[in-house]
């Protein structure tokens, strides 16, 4: 049932918080987070962007939506929740049959998962093998099959409408910055912002995953530009991997400025502009804005991880 079919045709504008350290006074430079993570508690951020003209699309047509991810996909969740909001079914593809033996267990213990289903979604898991098949067409053909017809959304959301709803983070008044920063997963994002971005600026973005593929894939929506690059060196060993270094730096970061950062991308965006800016890698003067892309429903998960590895630190969320 719908709690609110008009969440998606709202035109957020979300505020830039100016982040306040004391030795960035020092740099000459302005750093400041436009907090997207402020748009909705589980579709935040970018998730809301991607997700906005696909849904709408999946509301036109009448179909329920498909979608891919794992189990701490913030993703999942967030296509869940979206697709209630607007009214629709949502199935979720989900990486690891090996969930679905004790599914009670796996929700109980999984937060992404227990709140996904608890907006309706329905599940399939799949083997790791048959994952790595999810965009052939005998794969999805099967899935037509079993659940007859849907609106496809890809892992991670992007597509030509997720690029579309991401441009739309920026809007006339941050033409004052001269760095749009983002962390980057599939590179819908970024290509977005790479769209929208005025002459004069320059788009960075920092991967949460290793490998040089990224810059192909962010190539082909993006055609000629040539106002972005990629900072590579700052994913901390690859997606959704870590360090206690990471760990404790997000939480000083949230007891000084008061701003929650995740550990899978916005956490290791914001140590990578810091580090930046403190290698005099941003010229004097500059004024940078960080997209903050949201995420942060997955810090209970991720402490669930933490304790589970006997580590004796928690994330402060």
């Amino acid at each position: 049932m719908s709690i609110d079919d008009n969440f998606f045709t709202k035109n957020f504008i979300s505020r830039n918080q100016k982040v306040e350290l004391p030795w960035l006074e020092s740099s000459g430079i302005e750093l400041y987070l436009k907090r997207e993570d402020e748009i909705h508690p589980s579709v935040s951020g970018n998730k809301f962007r991607k997700l906005k003209y696909n849904l709408l699309q999946a509301k036109r047509l009448g179909n329920p939506i498909l979608t891919f991810g794992g189990a701490y996909s913030n993703h999942i969740l967030a296509s869940a929740v979206g697709a209630n909001l607007m009214g629709l079914q949502s199935i979720g593809i989900i990486r690891g049959e090996e969930l679905a033996k004790d599914l009670q267990k796996t929700l109980q213990q999984n937060s992404t998962l227990r709140q996904a289903k608890e907006h309706g979604m329905q599940f399939e898991f799949v083997t790791r093998a048959a994952y790595r098949e999810k965009d052939t067409v005998d794969f999805i053909e099967n899935l037509k099959r079993q659940f007859g017809d849907f609106y496809l959304i890809p892992e991670g959301g992007t597509n030509s409408l997720a690029i579309k709803g991401s441009s739309e983070i920026l809007t006339a008044s941050d033409a004052q910055f001269d760095y749009i920063c983002c962390c980057v997963g599939t590179g819908g994002t970024i290509a977005g912002l790479i769209h929208r971005a005025a002459p004069h600026q320059k788009v960075i973005g920092y991967p949460a995953l290793k490998g040089e593929f990224l810059k192909t894939d962010i190539q082909q929506w993006i055609k000629n530009r040539t106002n972005w690059s990629l900072v590579a060196n700052y994913h901390f060993g690859g997606y959704a991997k870590y360090n206690l270094d990471l760990i404790r730096f997000i939480n000083d970061f949230k007891q000084q400025t008061n701003i929650p950062l995740d550990p899978v991308y916005t956490g290791k965006m914001i140590f990578g502009i810091l580090d930046g800016i403190s290698n005099h890698q941003f010229e004097k003067g500059s004024k940078i804005v960080a997209i903050h892309t949201g995420g942060l429903q997955g810090i209970n998960g991720f402490n669930q991880r933490l304790q589970k590895e006997q580590q004796e630190i928690q994330l402060i969320s």
